[in-house]
């Protein structure tokens, strides 16, 4: 591959996107009682949610790229292994995250909070793949995996 550039642009552009239509993303579902997207958006909920999965999910696909890089760690099962841990670490922060501005109205939405945190795994899987597929070119040893 030589020209391995366009690869990090795209990538680049699409978390950037995802950033701005954090609210059309992350609110494709309504959820169960009145209220829960109101305070996530009054209190810039979603755009948090947006910033932490990015972070969450390009700095997984960093960690096996360039922070473990070895020839040993390079199988698909284990660029996988490092995606579930991402994908599974991502609601716990979001959660710690988002919870106070429930806390701070009174209000408690446990099960929508649960189906949040479990369409935000979908969307964490996703940013880490586009994350993995951008910068994946440059690791020295893990650049074939997933495949």
């Amino acid at each position: 591959m030589r020209n391995k550039l366009p690869f990090l642009i795209v990538g680049i552009a699409l978390s950037v996107l995802f950033w701005i239509f954090s609210v059309e993303i992350l609110d494709p579902i309504r959820y169960g009682r009145q209220g829960f997207n109101d305070v996530l958006f009054n209190n810039n909920g979603y755009s948090i949610v947006a910033i932490i999965t990015l972070a969450m999910g390009w700095a997984g696909a960093a960690v096996y790229y360039y922070l473990i890089n070895s020839a040993a760690f390079d199988r698909w099962w284990h660029w996988l292994a490092i995606l579930v841990v991402t994908v599974v670490l991502t609601p716990f922060v979001c959660y710690l995250a988002i919870n106070p501005m429930f806390a701070n109205e009174g209000k408690d939405f446990g099960p929508e909070m649960v189906q949040f945190g479990t369409y935000n795994l979908v969307v964490t899987a996703v940013a880490y793949i586009v994350a993995s597929f951008s910068i994946k070119w440059w690791s020295s040893n893990c650049r074939h995996s997933p495949f």
